[in-house]
């Protein structure tokens, strides 16, 4: 087979790497200058595309033009986005689908960032090796959805490379300490990046990588703890230069720039001064770990649920954990390291570069795929759930989310009306119990059914996940032998042949589901409502006067129109005057039950004696 080159498309840092056949170990690509790490910053400047650290010093001088950790948009819709923009100097448009990123008239999307990124590696590996490059394999956080590895895949195809497979990130770090000794235990890989956060539970045994279970954080990583830094860095430059610069942009990408600066040196020293020069003055200020440490608790501490759930998901305690991997950066920072050893009661392993770890895991993937390893197999998961929808829009599920793929499931259904001939079959994947609620991968027909009563057919639906996480649907009617089936790949609205618009269909109508939702939840709590407030008048009505009482029918009966109505602003409205309306007469009502209760008390009390 061809060449096939092992790339981490990283929040903060991408690398690409390959398997040293005169070794058999794999080994990182470093750039001209030596450097292995490409930081995943594109610049879009008036002398062309700039990427890496050319990119990077763009930063400060034309930041609304720079686009850095840009893996926190791939394959998201801006409602998903729009509480942490205020973070990006550059400008995020509120499109529908996937968002979109304006550079001066330019509307550019996440993937075609990516591509920059991605094809800057490609040209790396074909200048090492004096060949094209045109395979990858792609890592991807382990929680990453379905539209955001569609999004890696559409970047990868945008830079000329064939994804000929995308693999979790933890378990490719557990591919790269595989080769270091490969032996029998569970292993847990701890993943903290620049933006995401992952944990994964592994059985290793004889070569063969299994996953038990993954959870994580997709917008979660040392981006987060450079901005609590920041913050608090801004609030010490108001008071003691009487200046807010939250609303600067070169400002706050000099704050930002030192914040990680300073994070990276607390990993190793106690403290560390800063000083950023601005226009009016120049800031000075010593930063202690101990600070720091202060700063991002809470967003150290907020991994460990994850890991616990991980752990509840593989029906494991953390005395079962044999081992304990960090990847990524950020498991540099000394409080990550002791948060991880508190929670699973052992020193976690970091022998690798957790910089390199994930690159070298996918590169080892990658030499499996080429054939060069023929005696490691890489057993992963599919990270949500997939089903059909069923009568009532509920979901069936067949394939539960931490399911080792490749799987197969197989379940029996029917019909619900008397003599029908065609059965609708909706694919969907996601851990709600609504079908309206998941996202909706597929849709096709089963027809050419005998017409018979409800209930009499048996219609056998079968669900096959391969290892590269293509879903095949099939779907029998068993008695007439009638049959379809459909390919479902992993997409979020891409056309095959029309990548560079990036519409996401999938997300067209997400606002309209939304919006259902939330009616339904508002009937229900107005539902909930009435049925109180009839109960109440009913026992309590005579505690208040008659004009009182007029007042609170009147509000239930407008709570009653409203609520059949598809208003849902109006219904909200509605139930608030009805709960304010009502507030006297639960008040009264505490009261009058209050005095029962201590009447009653008075009376045992009284017989008592």
């Amino acid at each position: 087979m061809s060449r096939i080159v092992g790339i981490d498309l990283g929040t903060t840092n991408s690398l690409v790497a390959y398997v040293d056949e005169s070794t058999g170990l794999p080994r990182v690509i470093p750039d001209h200058d030596g450097q292995a790490l490409l930081p995943s910053i594109v610049s879009f400047a008036r002398e062309g595309v700039l990427v890496g650290a050319a990119a990077k010093r763009q930063l400060v001088r034309r930041p609304e033009s720079t686009v850095y950790s840009v893996k926190r948009l791939m394959g998201r819709g801006y409602e998903d986005v729009k509480e942490e923009l205020c973070y990006f100097p550059f400008k995020v448009l509120p499109c529908e689908g996937i968002v979109k990123i304006q550079i001066g008239s330019r509307e550019i999307t996440p993937p075609e960032v990516s591509a920059v990124v991605l094809k800057s590696l490609k040209e790396r590996a074909e200048a090492h090796f004096g060949e094209p490059v045109e395979k990858a394999v792609i890592t991807v956080p382990a929680y990453f959805n379905d539209s955001q590895r569609q999004a890696t895949k559409d970047a990868g195809r945008i830079a000329g490379l064939d994804v000929v497979r995308i693999v979790n990130e933890p378990t490719a770090a557990s591919l790269a300490y595989g080769l270091q000794r490969i032996r029998e235990g569970v292993v847990a890989v701890y993943d903290l990046g620049g933006g995401t956060f992952d944990i994964s539970i592994l059985r290793v045994k004889d070569g063969i990588f299994e996953v038990l279970a993954t959870n994580g954080n997709t917008h979660l990583g040392g981006d987060d703890f450079d901005r609590a830094i920041v913050v608090w860095l801004l609030d010490d430059i108001r008071e003691k230069h009487e200046v807010y610069l939250g609303r600067d942009l070169e400002a706050m990408q000099e704050l930002r720039l030192a914040a990680e600066a300073a994070k990276i040196r607390l990993s190793s020293d106690e403290r560390t001064a800063l000083t950023i020069p601005f226009d009016a003055f120049t800031y000075h200020r010593e930063v202690t770990r101990a600070e720091l440490e202060r700063l991002i608790e809470r967003l150290v501490d907020s991994t460990l649920l994850p890991c616990r759930m991980a752990l509840a998901d593989a029906g494991l305690a953390p005395s079962d954990i044999d081992e304990v991997v960090l990847v990524g950066g950020s498991t540099r920072v000394p409080l990550v390291r002791r948060r991880v050893r508190e929670l699973f009661g052992k020193t976690p392993h970091s022998q690798l570069n957790p910089d390199e770890v994930v690159a070298l895991g996918a590169a080892v993937q990658a030499h499996i795929l080429a054939g060069g390893i023929t005696d490691m197999l890489l057993l992963d998961v599919t990270p949500l759930s997939l089903g059909i929808e069923t009568l009532g829009g509920i979901v069936s599920v067949l394939i539960s989310r931490n399911t080792t793929i490749p799987t197969n499931a197989r379940e029996m259904f029917t019909t619900s009306v008397d003599g029908q001939r065609t059965v609708d079959m909706h694919v969907v994947q996601g851990e709600r119990e609504l079908a309206k609620d998941c996202r909706s991968l597929a849709r096709f027909e089963l027809s050419g059914i005998a017409a018979m009563p409800a209930g009499m057919p048996k219609i056998e639906v079968g669900f096959l996940i391969d290892a590269n996480g293509i879903l095949q649907v099939t779907a029998k009617e068993l008695r007439t032998a009638k049959a379809a089936a459909i390919e479902v790949k992993p997409t979020y609205g891409l056309s095959e042949v029309d990548v560079e618009r990036m519409v996401e269909e999938s997300f067209t109508h997400a606002e309209a589901d939304v919006e259902a939702r939330l009616l339904i939840e508002a009937r229900n709590e107005a539902d909930t409502v009435i049925t109180h407030v009839e109960r109440a008048l009913g026992q309590g009505g005579q505690l208040i006067g008659a004009g009182e009482r007029e007042a609170v029918a009147t509000a239930l009966e407008a709570l009653r129109r409203a609520r059949a109505t598809d208003d849902r602003p109006l219904i909200q409205t509605t139930t608030t005057e009805l709960n304010r309306a009502t507030e006297h007469l639960a008040e009264v009502m505490m009261d009058a039950a209050l005095k029962g209760a201590l009447a009653s008390r008075r009376a045992d009390e009284l017989m008592e004696k």
